[in-house]
């Protein structure tokens, strides 16, 4: 398990599947604003593809958080798109409805960081968020990140185009320990 100050990032266990899946994929909007695509229902007991156990796709390493104090499963997170050649990736995540404003998203950015730049020796790691995340841009300046450049009208959301933000940071100007992170 990678450690943070309030946040563990764990292997994805199937314990957790229904909850991701009830918590953040079935509602609608959520889903909605944090995918790429059109929201669409799975059936109860299928195989989701953005909920699997054990990814085999290498450029792709999910995580479930959990709160270090408790235990509980508070979110998933993910590098993705990694890239080997240019030592680059993206950072996602989803904290469940009863996680957010506790600050856990700084923190689970902060363990993404050490883990793209410490564990697999990363340059660039990279976040899009619609500019209306507040929540997201601050967990991601508050780590160093900084914007990049705003991708207008880039994001079709429930019936909408909307802005999206661009955020890079480079390991030469990541900071670990600004936050008491690892």
């Amino acid at each position: 398990m990678l450690r943070g100050s309030t946040v563990g990032l764990r292997a994805r266990h199937e314990d957790d599947i229904p909850i991701l899946r009830t918590e953040l994929y079935d509602d609608v909007v959520n889903a909605s604003r944090a995918e790429g695509s059109p929201w669409r229902p799975i059936t109860p007991g299928s195989r989701d593809p953005r909920l699997v156990v054990d990814d085999p796709v290498e450029a792709r390493v999910p995580f479930s958080v959990v709160d270090l104090e408790s235990g509980a499963l508070v979110g998933t997170a993910a590098l993705w798109g990694i890239d080997n050649h240019n030592r680059s990736a993206h950072i996602g995540l989803g904290l469940l409805p009863s996680a957010r404003g506790r600050g856990y998203g700084t923190d689970v950015v902060a363990v993404l960081c050490h883990y793209g730049f410490v564990v697999r020796g990363l340059q660039r790691l990279q976040i899009e968020t619609l500019a209306d995340n507040t929540a997201m841009l601050r967990s991601a300046e508050r780590n160093g990140f900084v914007r990049e450049g705003v991708l207008r009208s880039s994001a079709w959301v429930l019936g909408e185009f909307l802005d999206e933000v661009l955020l890079g940071l480079l390991v030469q100007d990541w900071k670990p320990n600004a936050n008491g992170k690892p």
